[in-house]
């Protein structure tokens, strides 16, 4: 680092599980880039302050991940078109102190999804409607699928089909029982990341029939309970690192102006580290 190293980050509570930094310095060295991408540990309560404060600082910008998403989108200056529409804002831009916020997850995940050889469309089973969530129902709404929305809080959900203009709520217990129609089932909530909860999946999945795709946002572990119990089934799966790729190709342009590539190298290196981390 020198004086003219161009500054971003992750802000976050925690951030010790991203890959993020792995992601974007391994980019930095490939494409010759003087910068650097830094965790930035944020509490509950304290994100306006804190980015404000990276604002002000010379920060050309930051990704925001759990549970600062949609904090960071009512703190937002600016907001592109997709984060408008999400409400929610993953990826910030800071120009002249001012905070641009934009949303890549919605994206980055059908992105993910169509790779992996997954369509979109048809019946899609969210399971989740926090930020992540929100951003991946409003690009599935936009593309014509049929939406339905399971949540712990009923009525959080009811507020976002009522936000978003589509979608429709079911219960938290009753999504088992809609498998066969879907041809897409999402957990875009945190269950089975390291250190958080899990389900028994395999017993939630009895219904789900030999065509349905089932994707994951958490990427750490990589082969999450709710990705193993589908393999174990038979299914068709997308785990989230790809997410994670594809939303993180579109922050370093943003912020550095060279587009990346994704390529087998990366993945090896990003691998290896959920490996050793799975080791620990």
């Amino acid at each position: 680092m020198d004086g003219k190293t161009e500054l971003a980050g992750l802000v976050g509570w925690p951030v010790s599980h991203s890959r993020s930094p792995l992601m974007h310095q391994y980019w930095c060295k490939k494409y010759n880039v003087n910068a650097a991408y830094v965790p930035l540990a944020v509490k509950p309560g304290q994100v306006e302050m804190a980015l404000r404060g990276l604002a002000a600082s010379g920060f050309k910008g930051v990704n925001v991940t759990i549970p600062h998403k949609e904090a960071a989108y009512t703190i937002c200056d600016e907001l592109t078109p997709t984060a408008l529409r999400a409400g929610a804002a993953n990826t910030l831009k800071f120009v002249n102190g001012r905070i641009i916020g934009d949303c890549t997850d919605g994206t980055g995940f059908c992105e993910n999804v169509l790779a992996h050889g997954g369509s979109i469309e048809g019946t899609v089973i969210i399971l989740g409607a926090g930020g992540a969530a929100r951003a991946i129902i409003a690009a599935l709404l936009d593309k014509g699928c049929k939406v339905l929305i399971a949540n712990r809080s009923v009525d959080r959900a009811k507020a976002l089909v009522k936000a978003l203009k589509g979608g429709d709520v079911i219960g938290w217990d009753e999504w088992p029982a809609r498998l066969p129609e879907a041809n897409l089932l999402i957990n875009g909530t945190s269950l089975g990341m390291h250190g958080a909860p899990s389900l028994d999946w395999q017993k939630a999945m009895a219904l789900a029939p030999a065509h349905l795709c089932v994707a994951d946002i958490v990427y750490t572990p990589r082969e999450t309970p709710f990705i193993k119990a589908a393999q174990e089934k038979g299914l068709k799966t997308v785990d989230g690192l790809g997410m994670l790729i594809y939303q993180a190709i579109e922050g370093f342009h943003l912020w550095f102006g060279v587009k990346p590539e994704l390529d087998d190298e990366l993945i090896e290196r990003l691998n290896a580290d959920l490996n050793k981390q799975s080791d620990h």
